[in-house]
């Protein structure tokens, strides 16, 4: 069974569009969805912010999740170029035992991608469900 930890990013775009195709994750058989408080604070201020009518639908999804907090561990230093803000993002994915993170996030997480850190293999939603195939 596969632990998907869902960045913020992912949170916040299925709730803002509800046709997103990203909504097929909370459908995938033998996943379990991670995420943390720390990354649903995140989408929930930008939703707030373009889409507050989209909130209660954010709510809905998070409650499909089972929420983990960071770990108290320096970050790998494979991930040393990552943004302070995203630190906890990774931390918490990696302290969940997650076997992936999903992400959008390019300009943060990109140069992650395809990486395994912490026992955590970064992805897009797409990388992911094409190996999923």
């Amino acid at each position: 069974m596969d632990h998907l930890f869902l960045d913020a990013c992912i949170l916040f775009s299925a709730a803002y569009n509800p046709t997103s195709p990203l909504r097929r994750i909370w459908e995938l058989p033998s996943t379990m969805l991670l995420s943390s408080s720390y990354a649903v604070a995140e989408a929930e201020r930008n939703i707030a912010a373009l889409r507050p009518e989209r909130l209660a639908d954010l709510a809905r999804l998070t409650q499909r999740l089972t929420l983990v907090e960071a770990a108290r561990l320096p970050l790998p230093e494979a991930a040393a170029s990552l943004p302070e803000k995203d630190a906890p993002i990774l931390l918490a994915a990696m302290n969940s035992r997650a076997t992936h993170l999903l992400t959008v996030d390019k300009k943060h997480f990109g140069a992650l991608c395809g990486q395994t850190i912490g026992g955590v293999l970064i992805l897009t939603p797409g990388e992911y469900l094409h190996q999923r195939r």
